[in-house]
């Protein structure tokens, strides 16, 4: 039988996921195992990235190893991991999450122009504390021993791709922020850092070989250069036609819409375009995340949670929840923002916040949608859905009131690892393009349709929601210096 398999690998915030998919998308094997983040403080969040390699040894030792095409990889991005000349990490990997660098961004930041910025990436995005540029300065700063022992700054995915194959390489839209509309690092950043452009690995298309497995039981199968997995998730979900317009719900929410129109707006993100596709995206910071800080707090299960919000509507004791928990990307860009209930009476019940944390992570979906829809020059009459946040019908319907458009939902794999496939896929000459790709490999639900009267509703609390963020940006900003000082 020809070689017609091909392995997804996505190493998220969370887990590593991977599956086997033939050329119709069919899933034929599976794996998940999740890995442990450690916080520290207010702003530190660390993974073990020797915990990413290890279990994806592990997803492939566990799949039956016949017919395998291609292995495709996507993973979590703006988390870096420093490595020595020996390929090995040398400190834990900083989360995208982590804050540490807040400082180092804001002096940097101020020495670049949003004319140079614009220029770069097609809309004004800021160099934040996730930024590649502000980790490397924090660590020049704080940890020069560390610093100077650096070979290679890497994302988990070329850490990954490093240990399987030998190889160092890193692909161009994965390094949003150092990377410019024509692909090539940008020397201007990375002269912001002395010595980072030297600690930056080779460049190599997002579906070209970056290598082959040197050893195990797939010893010398190819990996394709992949991307990140918020990319590979926008394409995995149906972003490869143009206008299209994606949501993927993981730790975070991801907004995207496919567009070769560029109209520079702040808030958003603008990928340089790669194979005629030209992604708007807008990441928001608490998705998922904030749904299990609910029940860690709460002392609920997941389930439990959901439960309670599919028997509970919208009503006098439903409060507003802003989910800023720890600051906010897209369309934002705060890192001190903060998270609140709002409206809170001697009548509001558990199921009422569980609710309105639903709902709060909805408006700022939303909120990132219309700063897309902005940059995009693009107005969402559908939007297509993947990751773990739509398994919940309950969670889906708020999410379709409150964005008041229709939404249809991967039915099956998740997003990342449909991504990845559809990479490997082009990479290895299953199919010729992203269109054909996407076309055969990604399937759909039936609709989830807003209902007008929640819609409306929903419309009235969305302003409110977005005038409680202006007033407590500086609430958040004086209890932090509060806690500073």
């Amino acid at each position: 039988m020809p070689n017609d398999k091909l392995i997804g690998i996505d190493v998220g915030t969370t887990s590593v996921k991977a599956a086997v998919l033939d050329k119709s998308g069919a899933v034929h094997s599976s794996f998940v195992e999740s890995y442990p983040t450690k916080r520290t403080g207010d702003t530190i969040v660390e993974q073990n990235s020797d915990d990413w390699v290890r279990l994806i040894e592990k997803a492939l030792n566990a799949f039956e190893m016949n017919q395998i095409a291609a292995i495709g990889l996507c993973s979590q991005v703006n988390t870096h991991v420093f490595v020595d000349a020996g390929g090995n990490a040398i400190c834990p990997a900083i989360l995208w999450q982590d804050r540490r660098a807040s400082e180092e961004a804001a002096v940097l930041d101020a020495q670049v122009t949003t004319e140079q910025k614009e220029a770069w990436w097609g809309a004004p995005m800021p160099i934040d504390a996730s930024h590649a540029i502000s980790r490397m300065a924090w660590m020049v700063k704080h940890r020069p021993d560390i610093w100077d022992k650096t070979r290679w700054v890497m994302l988990p995915k070329d850490y990954c791709m490093l240990k399987l194959t030998g190889k160092a390489s890193t692909d161009p839209l994965s390094n949003i922020g150092l990377v410019d509309n024509d692909l090539n690092y940008i020397p201007e950043v990375l002269a912001l850092v002395p010595g980072a452009a030297e600690r930056m690995s080779p460049l190599v298309a997002i579906t070209s070989i970056a290598g082959d497995v040197k050893q195990g039981p797939l010893k010398g199968t190819p990996i394709v250069s992949g991307t990140m997995d918020a990319w590979a998730g926008l394409v995995g979900t149906g972003g490869a036609k143009e206008q299209s317009s994606i949501y993927l719900s993981g730790t975070s929410e991801i907004l995207g819409i496919s567009s070769t129109k560029v109209v520079p707006t702040p808030g958003a993100i603008v990928f340089p375009e790669a194979h005629g596709l030209r992604v708007h995206a807008a990441p928001t910071q608490n998705g998922g995340d904030a749904k299990l800080w609910f029940t860690q707090v709460s002392g609920i299960t997941m389930e439990e949670m959901s439960a309670m919000v599919a028997e509970t509507t919208r009503d006098a004791a439903t409060p507003l929840f802003l989910p800023q928990l720890e600051g906010e990307r897209a369309p934002h860009w705060d890192p001190d923002l903060r998270g609140a209930f709002l409206g809170v009476s001697r009548q509001t019940r558990l199921p009422d916040f569980a609710r309105a944390v639903y709902e709060g992570v909805a408006f700022a979906a939303r909120q990132a949608l219309e700063t897309l829809k902005m940059s995009a020059d693009v107005d969402s009459d559908i939007i297509s859905c993947g990751g773990g946040g739509f398994k919940s019908q309950a969670w889906t319907q708020i999410r379709a009131d409150v964005l008041n458009t229709p939404l249809q939902t991967l039915t099956a794999g998740e997003p990342g690892i449909s991504g990845a496939v559809t990479l490997a896929a082009i990479g290895t000459g299953i199919y010729s393009s992203f269109d054909e790709a996407s076309t055969a490999l990604t399937q759909y639900s039936t609709l989830c349709m807003p209902d007008p009267k929640k819609a409306d509703l929903y419309a009235s609390v969305f302003q409110i929601y977005k005038e409680a963020i202006k007033e407590n940006a500086s609430i958040g900003k004086r209890l932090t210096q509060l806690s500073k000082d």
